[in-house]
Formats: structure tokens, sequence, C-alpha cells
């Protein structure tokens, strides 16, 4: 990144001074190595967020951020309800896609001897893959129930238990959803996508649990040295893609009616009071419902294929949250409690301890953050920090961030060289497709634990755990 584009103000933040027509300032968290890999298009979509009416406090921009449609991914802004607006591009395309962490109460040892056998089944088990579709078939009128009901109608028809939806962002199930406002088309292309990963950088991971920072956080979240977990990375499918394809030509084409002045197309949006708004919000909250339950699926998936090949299993969750969201949250502004609307594209919420809305066991320590690594690095997990709410209305990276283009990534990297050098190095891969496996090459993504560090630093959230891939599933 042109280091005239940001000046430095802290170790880790880097500060875009308001300007011209913005209406707030830039902020961007980032190591010295992280801002200068940062294309300019990051410090260009972060000025172009903070011209939005109704935004509040700052335009932020995670550690793990690149460019974007419309925001960057890694982009935090908050809007207040009267003269804010909701922006499609600010969700992203796949609505709600997030991480699942579940606890399988085994250790690796115990895994290693059917690790095999585990791959192979997951992989058999779990469909995959562009265009990959499961064995549920809903009627649009069952999909609806789905989209109202999230992970509460999965569980409530059999994939699942009632206590999985206490370790679920908003129980499972955000209020709010409204599937009338989900087209036809949109629906007909999740009919067959129920319990399904997807491709691109979706995955399930089986990981080892290798390092632990903070004991008594650890302790809360169920937390040891050795233990195996498993993580799933997908959202919304193409119900998502659909309904964010569908409200960016809506927003762009109404945008002179609502006096929007838009500096590029993809930030296309509307007030949050208008009709297109509210349309938006409620085909959203379905979208975020959508990807809940498919994850709650894949979890029963999970449990069958653990229950055939590792009986001694025992999966319950640990934690889901969502990293492309607009979320009604309650913040402090200037010291008054206000009522605002959270974007979070390739951000992950990160609420500190004390929060009503977390789980019991959780509640003093704060909330899981699960952060996605690349197949042949590390996860890991944190916890959310009050620093944190203040900084970037308690949000977190979510991954490691892309650095190459997949097209790039393709011509550096054959996906038979890549799962040869991952096996090598311990980790089994079972991929539907080369061309994915060459597009997700860890060398085409940022420095996760990089990333991790500086989010840890800067107290957006806090180190709890380190985990390795043992197994990974690619679409």
């Amino acid at each position: 990144m042109d280091r005239k584009l940001v000046k430095k103000r802290g170790d880790f933040i880097w500060l875009i001074e308001r300007t011209g027509s913005m209406k707030v300032d830039g902020i961007i968290y980032a190591s010295e190595t992280l801002i200068e890999g940062m294309d300019d298009k990051v410090a260009e979509q972060v000025c172009n967020v903070a011209n939005l009416p109704g935004i509040v406090g700052a335009s932020y921009a995670m550690p793990d951020a690149h460019w974007g449609y419309g925001f960057c991914i890694g982009g935090v802004a908050a809007f207040e309800p009267d003269e804010g607006v909701i922006s499609a591009g600010g969700v992203g395309f796949d609505i709600a896609c997030g991480v699942r962490t579940l606890h399988t109460g085994l250790k690796a040892g115990q895994i290693r001897p059917v690790r095999q056998a585990l791959a192979d089944a997951l992989f058999r088990h779990i469909p995959a893959g562009v265009g990959s579709t499961g064995k549920i078939k809903l009627s649009i009128d069952k999909l609806d129930d789905v989209l109202a009901g999230g992970a509460g109608w999965a569980a409530e028809n059999g994939f699942g238990t009632p206590d999985d939806l206490r370790f679920i962002e908003s129980g499972g199930c955000i209020a709010g959803a409204d599937p009338q406002q989900v087209s036809v088309q949109a629906k007909r292309r999740q009919q067959e996508q129920m319990g399904t990963l997807g491709s691109g950088n979706h995955y399930l991971e089986v990981q080892e649990v290798v390092e632990v920072y903070d004991r008594a956080v650890a302790v809360a979240f169920g937390i040891e040295q050795g233990d195996v977990k498993v993580s799933i990375h997908c959202g919304s499918r193409g119900l998502g893609h659909q309904i964010g394809t569908e409200f960016l030509k809506r927003m762009a084409a109404s945008a002179k009616e609502y006096g929007l002045h838009l500096p590029e197309r993809e930030l296309a949006c509307a007030p949050l009071r208008s009709q297109v708004g509210k349309s938006y919000l409620g085909a959203m909250r379905s979208g975020i419902n959508c990807a809940l339950a498919n994850r709650q699926i894949l979890t029963h998936l999970v449990r069958q294929v653990f229950e055939r090949v590792a009986p001694k299993a025992a999966i319950r969750l640990l934690y889901d949250v969502s990293h492309n969201t607009c979320q009604e949250e309650e913040h402090s502004v200037d010291g008054v409690m206000k009522r605002l609307f959270v974007h979070r594209k390739g951000a992950t919420r990160a609420w500190g301890p004390g929060r009503s809305e977390l789980p019991a066991e959780y509640r003093s320590a704060g909330q899981p953050v699960l952060i996605g690594g690349t197949m042949g690095t590390a996860s890991y997990i944190l916890v959310g920090t009050n620093e944190s709410e203040k900084l970037a209305f308690g949000s977190s990276c979510h991954g490691a961030g892309r650095q190459m283009s997949r097209t790039a990534a393709t011509k550096r990297w054959q996906g038979r060289d890549v799962a040869r050098k991952l096996e090598q190095d311990g980790v089994l891969i079972r991929s539907a497709s080369m061309r994915g496996l060459a597009e997700e090459a860890p060398g085409a993504y940022k420095d996760v634990s990089e990333v991790v560090d500086v989010s840890d630093r800067v107290g957006l959230a806090r180190k709890v755990a380190k985990l390795v891939p043992m197994i990974c599933v690619k679409g």
C-alpha cells in the first residue's frame, strides 16, 4: 500500500484522515508487513465506505483485509438506523459464511490410526464442490421454513439437538427474516444444496490443538492441548449469492431515487428505512438462517461419520459465528448506548465478557472468535474483548486473507502438487477439484499467524489456542 495514503497512529494502527465528502476517518489495523502487502484498493474502499450516510465511529479494515466488491473483505462499518444505509456489498455474496468448531472428545493419538478411513468417509458422506447437491430435497414451502427457522429448523427435523443451539450466534436463528423477500430463483438454487460445503475457500477440517495461549479461557471453552476438533467453513450457498446479486442491482438502480451518490457501483446501498432497505434486511436475514441451518446439517453428517469410524467420539458444538453479515446491535457511541446496524464483511464479531447473548459457560470469558487459516498452516481460536467494542464495534479478523488472486494461484501451482506437498507435511487432503486446490494453495494467502498476532496485540481479540489440520475436505 502507498504509505502516502495512510498515517501510522500506533504499532498496528493506520489512519486515513477524513477528507472531502468522507463523514468519518478510516482506520486499518495491520503490521508493517501486512500494510505493505495490501493493495491500494483497500484504502480506497475504506474511504468510499466512509462517505456513506449515517456511518458512525470510523470505517475499519481488519488485519486480513484485501480488495472486495464495494467494501473491502475485512471491512467493518456501523450505521445508525434513521439516516444510515444498508449495503449488499457490505455483507457480501456468501451471506453468513462462517466457521463452526466442534469438540470430538478425542485426542490426536486416537485419530491417527483411523485417519485415512476418516478422511475417506468424510469426503464420501459430505457433498463438496461447485454446484454440489445433498440428499435433502426441499419444496419451496419447506425451504421457507428453513429461512425462517435457521438451525432451529434443522434441530427440530432430526439434524441435531436443542442443546446445539445454545452455542450458535443468535441462538441459531436471527429474528426478522422474511422469506417472502427472497426470490423464487434464489430458493430454487438452494432446494438441493442444504447440507453441502460448496467450493472456493470452504472446507471441513479435522484439527489438532497444538498450543494453548490462555489456559483460563481455554478451560472455559473446553480446549486442551492434543484435543481433536472439527471446523466447518461455509455459508448460504446459491441462495445467498442470488440474494446478493439481485439486491446489488436493485440498490444500484434505486440510488438516485434516494439521493445516494455511489463512489463505485458495487458499493450499492439503500436507506435502512426505505422499502428496498427493509426488503434486503428480510432477505439477508433469511440468508443468515439458511447458512446456520446448512452448518447444522453438516454437523449432523459429521456425527454420522464419527459414529461409524471413531465411535468413541462425542461431537458437541464449541461455537458457530458468521463473518459476512449486517447485525442490529447495541454499542456505545460517545458514551451513549445506541442501536446500530454493523456490517462485517470478512470480519468476525468479537464480543467481550459480560454480554447476555453469550452462552452461560462463556459469559465470564467472552465470545469465541473462530479464525480459519489455510490447508497448510493453522487455524486459531480467539476470545473477544471489551476493548474490541471500542476499537471496531466488537469485531476482529476472520482468516488469513488472500494475497494472490485465484487466477494467479493456478498459474503458479498445480493442484496435485499442492495435495502431495500437504500430505508429506501430514495433512490428508480430499477434494473434488484439483484446480480448486491450486486456487487455495497456502501461498495464495497472507500469514495467518501474523494476522492473528496483530488482532491479539491491538486488542481486537485475544489468542486462546492454535490448531493445525490433520484432514481437510475441500470442494
